[in-house]
């Protein structure tokens, strides 16, 4: 199989814009049409990845956090980082990473720790905008179900659960064709009253090429009127976080055991345990304290995330309990949403999960 048919099923799930700015998420090293006979999928790329990939046949690893975040100026080996590149490159393995892209989704990193936790009723805690765009366009009566159709099929109209979504209005435009014109209806000189329907689509902004190519392939006049908006309009399925809601009210020290359990925690660093049950619950992977804020705003009863600090731990000013319990905790489950993802579209692919724990944190009990 060629490495590009795995990535771009990857980027189709986890689109590449989605991705914070500081990241670096896709393909780091590899050739995107050479072949792949396996691919190891973890949560980091070290070398012992690297050299598990090497043993078990593997020449492509899937890994959420990316090995390179910063540009390098050298390749010496002075560090791991270097050390897993030269490694890679000399064994013809290649890197992918999909990382805060993955975060972003409403299927991903943060929807698995809510179905660990039990959570039903989840939805993004903060949503992403600048991700959508909207398609006017003026179409013949007689044509606008062919274009229409054309438009859902290149991904346009999907607004959460509901797809195909447009507005139509009908009215007339008017045009007049020049001699060099090879007009669809009305004469060469003469002005043109056609009774049009004016179609409205939402679209997120990758698919904006498959979105024209649609417009220009259906649309049955040789110049095509048509208009673009960026829209600021938060894409209630793309951004940071989620939040959802315990199947019981718990007691704060029962939840708080019962999420160190379900994530197979070794530590848990929580904030004053309040004299409420815990019901209504915000998740991030990874490092969440930036969503504090929205996580209070939402009416959370408890933040589960990693990587606070010792001064942001008093910003929860008992409105909700924070609960750090590990960057790699909250992301080890990651590898497992990756094999499973690329097995459920290639069936007969060889996909391994690591035996490796890249955990670079231990606990002394």
């Amino acid at each position: 199989m060629k490495l590009s048919v795995i990535t771009n099923y990857l980027e189709s799930i986890a689109p590449l814009n989605y991705q914070e700015n500081y990241d670096n998420s896709g393909l780091i090293v590899g050739d995107p049409n050479m072949d792949i006979q396996a691919a190891l999928v973890a949560l980091d790329c070290v070398e012992k990845i690297v050299d598990e990939a090497i043993s078990t046949g593997c020449n492509l690893i899937i890994t959420h956090h990316p090995i390179i975040f910063k540009g390098l100026k050298k390749l010496n080996g002075k560090n791991y980082v270097e050390r897993v590149i030269l490694k890679a490159v000399r064994n013809n393995v290649a890197l992918y990473a999909i990382h805060t892209n993955l975060d972003a989704v409403h299927t991903g990193v943060n929807a698995r720790i809510c179905d660990k936790l039990g959570l039903s009723g989840i939805k993004v805690l903060s949503p992403k905008s600048g991700l959508l765009k909207k398609l006017v366009t003026f179409c013949p009566q007689a044509q606008a179900e062919q274009l229409r159709s054309a438009l859902f099929y290149a991904g346009g109209g999907n607004i959460g659960n509901y797809s195909e979504a447009s507005f139509n209005a009908d009215g007339f435009g008017t045009f007049k064709a020049n001699e060099n014109a090879e007009p669809f209806v009305g004469e060469k000189g003469v002005r043109h009253q056609e009774p049009e329907v004016r179609i409205e689509i939402m679209y997120p902004v990758q698919s904006e090429r498959k979105i024209l190519l649609a417009l220009f392939e259906n649309h049955p006049y040789e110049e095509v009127a048509y208009d673009l908006y960026n829209l600021e309009n938060k894409h209630q399925q793309v951004g940071s976080g989620m939040v959802g809601w315990l199947e019981y009210d718990m007691e704060a020290y029962d939840f708080l055991h019962m999420v160190k359990d379900k994530m197979q925690a070794k530590v848990v660093r929580y904030t004053s345990v309040l004299p409420k049950r815990i019901k209504k619950v915000a998740v991030c992977g990874g490092s969440g304290s930036f969503l504090l804020k929205e996580a209070i705003a939402a009416g959370a009863d408890a933040f589960i995330t990693a990587d606070f600090k010792y001064h942001e731990f008093f910003d929860a000013e008992e409105k909700l309990i924070i609960a750090d319990i590990g960057h790699f905790e909250t992301e080890q489950f990651t590898s497992n949403l990756l094999v499973e993802i690329i097995q459920k579209k290639f069936t007969n692919f060889a996909i391994r999960l690591t035996e490796q724990n890249t955990n670079p944190i231990n606990y002394l009990f």
